[in-house]
C-alpha cells in the first residue's frame, strides 16, 4: 500500500507532468491500487492532450508586441506621472474609447467587421479542425440537412458548396456560437488530410464586401460577405491553397444566383 496520502494536488502534478522520480512513482502506485482516481487521471490526460493539440498554432504564434516582456519592464522604469496627468489621461483614454466603440457600430459591414469574422473563423479552426474524434455534428451524408439547419437558424437560404473539384470533399458541418450570433461552420479535406474550415453567418443589412485574406501566424485565411451573409475560409496552409476554393464558391454563388 501507499504509505504518503496522495493529494488532488498530486494528481494534477502527475497530469502536468510536474513531478519528480519519487513522488511520480509513489501516485503510479496510488493509481494502481484506486481504480477510480486512475479513471479520472486518464480523463485528465486526454483533456489536456485535446487542448495542447488544439491550442499548438496558435502557441505557435509570435508574441505580441504589447506582451513583450523588455517592454513590459522598460514601462514599469519610466517616470510616475503626477495626479493631475492621471486624471488627465485617463479622461483622454475614455472619451478616445467611447469613439472607438461609436465608430465600430457604424461600420458593422467595413474591413473592422470583416476582420472579426476571420477571427471567428480562425477560432473555431483551433478548436475543432484538430478533433480527430467528433469535429462535426452532421456528416457529409446529411448535406441537405445541414444546408437547412443553417438556413433556419441564419434565417438566411444557405448553401452547402461542393468543393470537389477544387480537391476538397465535404467532411460535414455543425452550428456554432460568435458574438454575433449563430454561424454554420463546415469542414472539408483533401486527399492529404489538410482540413480547411468555412465559417457562415449573417453579416450586416444585405450588403457585400469585398474579400480580405488574413494571416494567423501558420493559419490563412479568407473572408468576405455577399448578400448578407459572412464567409470565412481557414486552414493552416500557405494563402495560395484557400485561392481556388475561393474560386469554386464565388462561381457556384454566380451560378446559383442565375439559376
Amino acid at each position: 500500500m501507499n504509505e504518503r496520502p496522495i493529494s488532488e494536488n498530486d494528481l494534477q502534478a502527475f497530469v502536468d507532468d510536474r513531478l519528480g522520480p519519487d513522488s511520480r512513482a509513489e501516485v503510479e502506485t496510488y493509481l494502481v491500487e484506486n481504480a477510480q482516481a486512475r479513471a479520472r487521471v486518464a480523463r485528465l490526460m486526454l483533456l489536456r492532450d485535446d487542448l495542447r493539440s488544439a491550442f499548438a498554432p496558435i502557441a505557435a504564434e509570435p508574441v505580441p508586441p504589447q506582451l513583450d516582456l523588455v517592454r513590459l519592464v522598460a514601462a514599469r522604469r519610466r517616470p510616475r506621472v503626477s495626479a493631475w496627468q492621471g486624471i488627465a489621461a485617463a479622461l483622454l483614454l475614455t472619451v478616445g474609447g467611447l469613439s472607438g466603440w461609436i465608430a465600430r457600430g457604424t461600420l458593422p459591414d467595413g474591413s473592422s467587421g470583416i476582420s472579426v469574422l476571420a477571427q471567428e473563423a480562425k477560432t473555431n479552426y483551433v478548436v475543432y479542425a484538430p478533433d480527430r474524434t467528433r469535429p462535426i455534428e452532421l456528416a457529409a451524408t446529411d448535406r441537405d440537412e445541414i444546408a437547412h439547419w443553417f438556413s433556419a437558424r441564419l434565417k438566411r437560404p444557405v448553401d452547402v458548396p461542393d468543393l470537389s473539384e477544387a480537391g476538397y470533399h465535404l467532411l460535414g458541418g455543425r452550428l456554432v456560437a460568435t458574438d454575433h450570433g449563430p454561424a454554420g461552420m463546415l469542414m472539408y479535406d483533401d486527399a492529404q488530410g489538410t482540413r480547411v474550415v468555412m465559417l457562415i453567418r449573417s453579416f450586416g443589412d444585405g450588403g457585400d464586401v469585398p474579400m480580405v485574406e488574413h494571416i494567423y501566424g501558420s493559419i490563412a485565411g479568407c473572408a468576405w460577405v455577399r448578400k448578407g451573409l459572412g464567409y470565412s475560409l481557414v486552414a493552416a496552409a500557405d494563402p495560395e491553397v484557400l485561392q481556388p476554393l475561393v474560386r469554386e464558391i464565388r462561381r457556384r454563388e454566380v451560378a446559383n444566383t442565375q439559376g
